[in-house]
């Protein structure tokens, strides 16, 4: 079969003949795949930087998930146990979702991800409550711009979001957004807008994408004075600006903070369950009635080299047809 395959971490994606995979547990299938979605995940597993890499490089197919058909002709998205970049892919049996009809193949590869990043957080994590007041750092990517959508379809009452593209942050009010934080504004002039914002309306749920200085940012603004303190569940979801912080131990003493992350290894079996017997679904059927959107920018699996470190316009997703 051609697939997308890496020899090396950190190399491209080398679009070559490679061994069919083939199915050893009557659990698994064979799927012919048709599309599937590059995500940072995928990048970051390729490279070997994920914390769900494996350490010993080998020869690999990349990409962790998308849309084919079964042998019986039925449509769904899984995920994949092996590569699903390439023609053939084993996939989960129980990990399977049928797409609806209406629903084209790349934007059924393209949202899971980001329903998983973001209907994660907000459901599980935050435990959102209709009424309530969700603020999303780093909403103008793909994950970001879902997170807005189901934090308004999951009964947000206001939904605050940060970016650094004005012009981006707009349009995102169109999605949902009732107001937007510039985090290229001075350190104190965020901290002071955002103390405002805090102080109107608080904020019961922070949706974090980008972590590094916006979280310090966001965490100093939040600190209290010995006063009582509206609770605030803060969930961590990606790291596109930094790792790491610094974070001062008389913020967890002075503030009612919920610190917490969704990610690999933070769900549950149970979660995981319903992310895909129940989320997922009700999501497909949201797309293919166009009251969830997602954008995307679809590339021949032939052109993977190139489409591998393409730049692609902010907020859509990148998906290889196969």
């Amino acid at each position: 079969m051609k697939a997308a395959v890496i020899y090396k971490n950190g190399e491209l994606p080398q679009y070559i003949d490679f061994p069919d995979p083939i199915v050893e547990n009557e659990n698994h299938a064979l799927i012919t795949v048709k599309a599937s979605a590059v995500k940072n995940l995928d990048k970051n597993i390729a490279s070997g930087k994920h914390y769900s890499a494996l350490e010993k490089a080998e020869a690999k197919v990349v990409g962790g998930d998308g849309v084919g058909l079964l042998e019986d002709g039925t449509r769904v998205y899984a995920l994949g146990l092996t590569g699903m970049i390439a023609e053939y892919a084993i996939v989960d049996k129980n990990k399977m979702v049928k797409i609806p009809e209406g629903l084209d193949d790349c934007t059924a590869s393209a949202l899971p991800n980001a329903v998983a990043g973001s209907a994660m957080a907000l459901r599980f994590r935050a435990a959102i409550q209709k009424g309530e007041t969700v603020l999303i750092n780093g909403a103008t990517g793909v994950t970001g711009k879902i997170a807005i959508q189901l934090a308004k379809y999951y009964g947000a009452k206001r939904i605050i979001v940060t970016g650094r593209n004005e012009q981006t942050l707009k349009t995102l009010l169109d999605l949902g957004a009732d107001e937007y934080l510039i985090l290229t504004q001075t350190d104190e002039d965020f901290i002071s807008q955002f103390k405002i914002i805090h102080a109107n309306t608080p904020i019961d749920i922070i949706i974090d994408y980008l972590w590094g200085h916006s979280a310090e940012l966001i965490l100093n603004s939040l600190k209290g004075n010995g006063a009582f303190t509206h609770k605030t569940r803060y969930v961590s979801v990606g790291s596109m600006a930094g790792d790491t912080i610094q974070l001062s131990a008389s913020i967890l003493r002075s503030v009612d903070l919920q610190l917490s992350g969704s990610g690999f290894g933070s769900w549950t079996k149970g979660e995981m369950k319903k992310l895909i017997d129940e989320i997922l679904p009700e999501m497909f059927e949201l797309a293919a009635s166009k009251k969830l959107i997602i954008e995307t920018v679809s590339i021949d699996i032939k052109d993977i080299q190139k489409a591998w470190d393409m730049n692609i316009p902010d907020g859509k997703r990148l998906v290889i047809t196969i």
